[in-house]
């Protein structure tokens, strides 16, 4: 037998996997695992959310914010916070199960009320003085959109334990928590931190 005769293919496959194929897959999958643990992108598929989000953005999410969970699960690892009222958030929907993103505006224990678009909690109007079209939520400041009017009322719900009351800035527009009801606050995917590329202006950095 000649002593410099290659390996049989199966034998120059194998060692191919193991040298090169192996460690780009365990990259891939630390790189999938990251994305559904620390930091991912969500893409707007409508206005909704207008004019704090158009259509076609890409938005940064930050998976940690309200936990760490197992790799593609929900399970949760570590409990490192809850969404607060004014946070822009990313779930699924009660509904049908469509991942969507919406203001949170009330939290559990809340009192929500809301006329013709404008919210109320706790017996608190959020519009701010003088500008109709802006609410406050503590330090941040929400621009609505009332150009399809308000969308449906609300009268005097309490938010229950555990849940979160989400709507669309662009109210009369939103197939909101007006519709489907309140979210798991367990179950948030993540906080939207900023929009990182608007269609026709290309790449920014707009914090929410």
């Amino acid at each position: 037998m000649d002593a410099t005769a290659r390996p049989p293919v199966t034998q120059r496959a194998l060692h191919w996997l193991k040298k090169e194929a192996l460690p780009l897959l365990v990259m891939l999958g630390l790189l999938a695992a990251a994305r559904d643990t620390l930091a991912n992108h969500y893409v707007v598929p409508s206005g909704s959310m207008q004019p704090t989000l158009e259509p076609g953005d890409r938005v940064v999410v930050d998976m940690r914010a309200y936990g760490l969970r197992l790799p593609f699960t929900q399970h949760a690892l570590m409990d490192v916070g809850a969404p607060q009222r004014g946070e822009v958030a990313v779930f699924d929907s009660p509904a049908d199960g469509t991942r969507l993103i919406k203001r949170v505006v009330a939290v559990a224990g809340d009192r929500v009320d809301v006329r013709n678009g404008h919210l109320s909690i706790n017996g608190q109007p959020l519009q701010q003085p003088g500008n109709p079209a802006a609410e406050q939520f503590g330090s941040r400041i929400a621009q609505l959109g009332l150009d399809m009017g308000g969308g449906p009322d609300v009268d005097g719900v309490v938010v229950p334990h555990g849940k979160l009351l989400v709507m669309g800035d662009h109210r009369g527009n939103s197939f909101d928590g007006r519709f489907f009801g309140f979210v798991d606050a367990d179950k948030v995917y993540g906080k939207a931190v900023a929009v990182y590329y608007r269609r026709g202006e290309g790449l920014e950095w707009l914090h929410l």
